[in-house]
């Protein structure tokens, strides 16, 4: 491909495919950004796929961190005011 093929390319493609909104989507929904990593004409299909390990690996360490996270603050909770019954 020519450069002035790839420059036309990136001019015509949405703003919505360019690693920038990637970010920002990954940052904000999390791994629903995969939508737009595998859609991204930017992207290679070598890229593709790092891109996707790494948003999988951040989400799931995010995810552990929530979860020990909550885990804290329940046995605050349980401290403070007693264990919690329903």
């Amino acid at each position: 491909m020519a450069l002035e093929e790839k420059i036309d390319k990136i001019k015509s493609s949405k703003w919505l495919f360019s690693p920038l909104s990637i970010i920002i989507a990954f940052l904000v929904v999390g791994p629903l950004a995969l939508v737009l990593v595998f859609m991204s004409p930017f992207l290679t299909k070598k890229k593709k796929i790092i891109w996707a390990i790494v948003i999988i690996i951040l989400s799931a360490l995010l995810l552990i961190v929530t979860i020990k996270a909550s885990k804290e603050i329940i046995n605050y909770y349980k401290i403070v005011f007693g264990p919690m019954t329903y």
